[in-house]
């Protein structure tokens, strides 16, 4: 028998997409871009449109199974594509994230692992953090011996802006349980991934 923890997201009573519409050309005009070529006059609405799914993750099933064989190897999924919006710029960041875990007594639907992270990454966030709730998230709904979580990012506020450090990434990592305490079990996971620790 499968368990399911349905993962709902209503929409936000707070989402006024015509009020973000307007804003975005105030914001534009007082930038001083011009809003009245026939090719951005529409720009407003697209902006905000795009930013409001930027910031609205998908609904999902976090499907599990009993771990009936008693799998007690590492499990892994990589490259699992991020794409964020730093909250302090409002710039995107993307990369991979790889997430892995060591089996407790269920088993996650593997497809989950890229929901859990398209979840978190769904909103003004900053790296560190990301990692960080993946990692927690994982390790509260399915118990498991261990969960790893890296990912691999660049960030265009970096990148385009400021310093324009061009071909630039950051790498964030965190580890609980058994990959936490276990430096073999550390390593297995780190070299799996494809990171050099």
């Amino acid at each position: 028998m499968q368990s399911a923890l349905r993962v709902v997201h209503e929409p936000d009573p707070g989402l006024d997409l015509a009020a973000a519409e307007r804003a975005a050309g105030d914001f534009l005009r007082a930038l001083g871009v011009s809003l009245d070529s026939e090719s951005l006059q529409g720009t407003p609405g697209r902006m905000a449109r795009a930013y409001a799914e930027l910031f609205t993750p998908r609904s999902f099933d976090l499907t599990t199974f009993p771990n009936d064989e008693g799998y007690d190897e590492l499990v892994l999924a990589r490259s699992i594509p991020v794409r964020s919006v730093c909250e302090h710029h409002l710039l995107p960041f993307t990369g991979v994230a790889h997430v892995g875990y060591l089996p407790g007594e269920r088993i996650l639907g593997l497809s989950k692992l890229a929901r859990i992270v398209e979840h978190f990454a769904c909103r003004p966030q900053v790296q560190e953090r990301l990692t960080k709730q993946v990692a927690g998230w994982l390790s509260d709904q399915l118990s498991p011996k261990g969960v790893g979580v890296v990912i691999e990012a660049e960030h265009t506020c970096m990148t385009l802006r400021g310093v324009q450090a061009t071909g630039s990434s950051t790498v964030t990592s965190a580890l609980l349980g058994t990959l936490r305490r276990d430096a073999r079990s550390r390593q297995e996971f780190f070299a799996l991934a494809g990171v050099n620790s």
